[in-house]
């Protein structure tokens, strides 16, 4: 794991949680379009790739279409519950990466109040 500060860390783990939820959304607004493909991120490929990456990420999460799921007539394979419930995962997900910033905050502000 890098030196990076741990508010950088947790920066890049929120951005890769959102981008997941982008696709996600994608996914499940695309349900009705003929011949498409549910497309997903692997989520943890990218986070150690952004977590071991020493300078700032400024690509994109690598999209990959997801394979093995049961495509219907029209060739789209999109799922509603497997979608609904990635959803919900990385809804999950975030709160946690949002709860530990808020951690991280309140560490830096008693130390700065106990240094007075």
């Amino acid at each position: 794991m890098s030196t990076m500060p741990i508010l950088q860390l947790l920066e890049r783990y929120l951005t890769l949680t959102s981008d997941r939820n982008q696709v996600i959304i994608s996914n499940m607004s695309n349900v009705d379009t003929p011949g498409y493909h549910t497309r997903d991120i692997d989520f943890q490929a990218e986070l150690r790739r952004l977590m071991n990456a020493s300078t700032t990420v400024q690509s994109s999460p690598a999209l990959k279409t997801v394979s093995g799921l049961i495509e219907r007539p029209d060739g789209n394979n999109v799922n509603l519950d497997r979608e609904g419930m990635l959803l919900a995962e990385t809804q999950l997900q975030y709160q946690l990466g949002v709860q530990l910033v808020k951690t991280e905050f309140h560490r830096l502000l008693t130390a700065i109040n106990e240094g007075k």
